[in-house]
């Protein structure tokens, strides 16, 4: 699945130690295994070197092991190869003489080689550990943008699928909440226009401004409203900036456990229904100008009813989904393709999609891709966990 809750915390490794090595990701040979291929490797290069020392003299050439072992290996690792290979040297230069300079000069070069090794490798596990300390920060900003799914309420499970398309970012500018409500369930999914840091912060906003109108607002285009104004306000504050203002697309939906949802769409993609073996998308009779463009004009937001039948479920997603291409610039053929799945539990039918879009598209995503499966929770209602999910208290974290 796309999303996965973050593991607890650990505690912090002391730096230049082991530990710190291991939590930065930093790739290592067991000892067993380094040390037989260092022994394997000299054995090779002195019996070369033994065989042909008068014409080509090999044994300087070990002085590539410690930059291949600070590539692959840990700091210590790394060190005691370097040790080893100026051991070797020495000693050979002890074994078969030469000219002094050329010794000392030998002697000097492997030290300066391994001591490179060693020093390359201690930077390549600072980056890592760099690294593994920023994702360890995106994490934490994740949990605050983006709910971990599945989480139920009184009224809807929702099972989610969620990729950036930058891997090394975990927030991209797809959006989505559920928060449970007085006035029932209310769901938002959304595609912020552009990418990058300013997309995040316009999604921001407008999760924002939704967590708190979905709970103060009875009618769910007043939710919108405020949604609205948070995104007008962001693009206000990052004018000042000199920063490019953002508009944002959504779905705003509304359960309140009955056969029937209320929907208001922001320029968003409708939603597809599931049921009874068939995919079908949602008709929507009025689409409004994406949240942050009211000013443009346009008719007021209207809340729209659509079915929601016992046993079905609704599909909403961003247009990283509609819009993948092909290797020759087809588009993904969205429902043709979700018709086959029709009928399996919803973390199936998001497993399904995600291997079948990389499938499709070569691996080679284009935007940033937010899908939820909307069902009733089991046992008509009760908010006890989502089949295949982990449970949900139906609040804001």
């Amino acid at each position: 699945m796309g999303l996965r809750r973050p593991s607890t915390a650990r505690r912090a490794p002391v730096p230049g130690t082991y530990q710190e090595e291991a939590s930065a990701g930093a790739a290592r040979i067991g000892n067993w295994a380094l040390t037989l291929s260092l022994l394997l490797l000299t054995a090779v290069v002195v019996v070369l070197d033994a065989l042909t020392h008068s014409e080509l003299p090999l044994i300087p050439l070990m002085v590539v092991m410690p930059a291949l072992a600070s590539v692959f290996c840990t700091v210590r690792q790394t060190t005691v190869v370097a040790v080893w290979v100026m051991l070797v040297v020495i000693g050979s230069r002890f074994i078969w003489s030469g000219a002094f300079w050329g010794v000392v000069f030998l002697i000097a070069f492997s030290a300066l080689a391994c001591g490179l090794g060693v020093a390359a490798c201690a930077a390549r596990i600072r980056h890592a550990n760099e690294v593994a300390r920023l994702r360890t920060a995106a994490v934490a900003l994740q949990r605050q943008i983006l709910r971990p799914l599945p989480v139920t309420t009184r009224q809807v499970c929702a099972h989610g699928l969620y990729e950036p398309i930058e891997e090394d970012r975990f927030v991209g500018g797809d959006i989505y909440e559920v928060v449970q409500s007085p006035h029932g369930t209310r769901v938002i999914i959304g595609d912020v226009q552009g990418k990058g840091l300013p997309a995040i912060g316009a999604g921001f906003a407008a999760l924002g401004a939704f967590r708190e109108a979905a709970v103060r607002e009875p009618e769910l285009t007043a939710v919108s409203e405020a949604v609205e104004d948070a995104v007008v306000r962001h693009n206000e504050f990052s004018a000042e900036s000199g920063e490019t203002e953002r508009f944002v697309t959504a779905l705003l939906l509304g359960f309140d456990g009955g056969d029937r949802v209320r929907i208001v769409n922001c320029g968003h993609l409708p939603p597809r229904l599931l049921h009874d073996g068939k995919v079908s998308t949602v008709t929507l009779r009025r689409t409004s100008v994406p949240l942050g463009m009211a000013d443009l004009g346009g008719e007021a937001r209207v809340a729209e009813w659509i079915d929601f039948p016992p046993g079905a479920a609704l599909l909403v997603c961003t247009d990283g989904v509609t819009e993948a291409r092909d290797v020759e610039g087809a588009f993904y053929p969205f429902d043709d393709r979700l018709g086959r799945w029709v009928g399996r539990e919803p973390d199936e039918v998001l497993d399904a999609l995600q291997a079948d879009l990389a499938s499709f598209s070569g691996g080679v995503r284009r935007d940033d891709v937010a899908v939820l499966v909307l069902s009733r929770p089991p046992h008509g209602g009760s908010t006890e966990e989502c089949p295949g999910g982990s449970p949900g208290n139906g609040g804001t974290k």
